[in-house]
């Protein structure tokens, strides 16, 4: 029988562009998608082997009531021990509801571009960063962040102007990615141009993003990386 990941769906569409939620069946997982953002989550979790957490326009901080709800599904899942991967939005929620509120902060200006990330040598031996090398090419967008420095966090991948682009809680299955290793060279342009307003006014030249459109292909193993770790069920 298939691993079955809980896919939560935090942004105003049920799927994005990148269309994560397929690749992760097409891995062999059986996907069981949940609309967040619609107030759309499991009764219980038992039964769940992993659960993803998407992207959101919305900050962890606000007052909404699916991110309430979704602090407290991650701190149940943790209780459990279900292995958890958070992607911009999904990072900044894992952080806030494991770490604290104060974790995710709004920066002064927007981040936003492709990127070599600084991996760090706590990467060495990690189940989803252990296979990059001394840096991981991906783009990032992002306003808020998570802070660096709580001690319950494990920073496995830096860039210039963010301390914490990847990381682990603890020694635990629980990782954050702030950027976008989810979206490929023919999926970025549909992407840009579909925000152009909103990069435009973050700062960013989407013609320039699209001439540098790249497959990202050694960010993509922390997906690959994650699909193993839920498949394995091992108890953590």
């Amino acid at each position: 029988m298939a691993a079955r990941l809980l896919y939560l769906a935090n942004g105003p569409k049920m799927q994005s562009v990148a269309r994560l939620d397929e690749r992760f069946e097409a891995a062999g997982l059986a996907v069981e998608r949940r609309w967040a953002w619609d107030g759309d989550f499991p009764d219980s979790l038992g039964g769940y082997d992993g659960i993803f957490l998407s992207g959101s326009p919305h900050g962890a901080y606000e007052d909404v009531p699916f991110i309430h709800r979704e602090h407290g599904l991650i701190r149940d899942a943790a209780e459990r021990g279900i292995p958890m991967l958070g992607i911009c939005f999904g990072s900044q929620i894992l952080a806030s509801a494991l770490c604290g509120r104060d974790q995710v902060f709004r920066r002064g200006f927007c981040e936003i571009g492709y990127k070599d990330l600084a991996v760090t040598p706590a990467a060495a031996g990690d189940a989803l960063a252990g296979g990059l090398g001394a840096s991981v090419h991906m783009f990032v967008w992002h306003n808020d962040e998570v802070r660096a420095d709580h001690p319950d966090m494990t920073i496995l991948a830096a860039s210039d102007l963010c301390p914490n682009q990847i990381w682990r809680f603890r020694d635990r299955p629980f990782w954050g990615i702030q950027g976008h290793p989810e979206i490929t060279r023919v999926q970025a342009p549909v992407w840009f141009e579909e925000n152009r307003a909103r990069m435009t006014a973050d700062g960013a030249d989407v013609e320039a993003l699209k001439a540098a459109a790249d497959e990202a292909a050694d960010a993509k193993t922390m997906l690959d990386r994650f699909v193993g770790v839920v498949a394995e069920g091992r108890s953590w």
